[in-house]
Parts: C-alpha cells; structure tokens; sequence
C-alpha cells in the first residue's frame, strides 16, 4: 500500500490497467488462503501429540491459535472485492480499461519473439500504449512496477531480455522490480530517463 500511499500524498500518480485487478484475485485467493498451512500445523501436532512429544495443553492453544488465524486471513479475504474497489476511487489512482490502441498492440507484440502468455502481452500492450502516452503529454518519468519475471526486461542474471528491454526503452518506461521504486535503481541514458 505504500504506492497508494505516495499516490494520495500526490508524490506520484497511479495507472493500472483493468485487467491487473481481474489477475490479482485468483493469486490473492490462492497464495493467502490459511488453510493448507493450517492444515500441515495440525496433521504436524495431531503427529506430535500421538507421540508424546506435545502436551495436550499446548495441542490445545496451537488449534484456538490456528483457528484465530484462519477466520481472520479468511475474513480479509473476503474483502478482497471492496477493497479492489475501493482502489478504483483512491486519489491518484487510475485505473483504465483496455483500449482499441491497447489491443492492437497486443496483436502486434505477439509476432515479436517475446515468449509472454496472451494475458502479459495485453498487459504490456496498455503498459507501452499508456506509457507512450503519458510522455507524450509532457511526464518526464514514467515507470512500470513488475513482480511477474515475464515482464520484467531481465532474466535471472540481471542480464537485460531483448526485445523486452527495447520495448520498455522505446516507450521511455523504466521498470522496477518491486512496489517501492528502489529495484533495481533508475539508470541514465535510457530514453526519456
């Protein structure tokens, strides 16, 4: 929420395709729902208790403990709707559909040697199209925030992945690699940089 944050200060604006929410759902869901942890914690101390190696006592604390935890991730999860909506109407945030621009470039980048699955390759098209489009009306910086390896413009080695890289630089977009603008630091030279 830090980018949220700079955004309501006013510090930075905010742009996020439509699509990005719809993508963000399942992993939330998935990646944060307690029960398989929870699940691994209470085979683990049925297992121990049977052993003798945890007291009933301490059994009993670990399930109220695992308990807690499930019904409070599962209550925020439930929220995850409200508060995707409520991200549509925070100052300095925009989010936008895809346009017709948007998805012509698509089609365009999935003749390119890109290796990107059709929903990264639509959310590069609106990153390149948006970007393009923001410079053009005078943002002296504009940058991606991109935890996906796929659109990142490195591979593992930090070695840059052409035309990935080319693209980004054409569009005069830097990419970060994590929501706190930090990684990997801003370079000069870059187009628009």
């Amino acid at each position: 929420m830090a980018l949220a944050q700079k955004a309501a200060s006013g510090e930075i604006r905010l742009y996020v395709p439509s699509v990005c929410l719809s993508e963000a759902r399942y992993p939330i869901r998935t990646k944060l729902h307690p029960r398989r942890p929870a699940e691994t914690v209470r085979n683990y101390m049925a297992w121990a208790m049977a052993e003798g190696a945890v007291t009933p006592e301490e059994g009993s604390v670990t399930r109220r403990v695992l308990d807690r935890y499930e019904t409070s991730v599962l209550a925020e999860l439930a929220g995850i709707e409200d508060t995707l909506r409520l991200l549509e109407n925070r100052p300095g945030i925009e989010v936008f559909p895809l346009s017709e621009q948007m998805l012509r470039r698509a089609v365009d980048l999935s003749t390119q040697n890109l290796d990107l699955k059709p929903f990264d390759q639509a959310i590069l098209a609106a990153i390149l199209v948006r970007g393009e489009t923001l410079r053009a009306e005078g943002a002296v910086e504009v940058s991606f925030c991109e935890l996906d390896s796929d659109l990142q413009p490195w591979d593992k080695n930090g070695r840059n992945k052409e035309p990935l890289t080319g693209l980004y630089d054409s569009a005069g977009i830097w990419v970060y690699g994590d929501f706190d603008m930090a990684s990997p630091p801003r370079r000069t030279g870059v187009p628009g940089q």
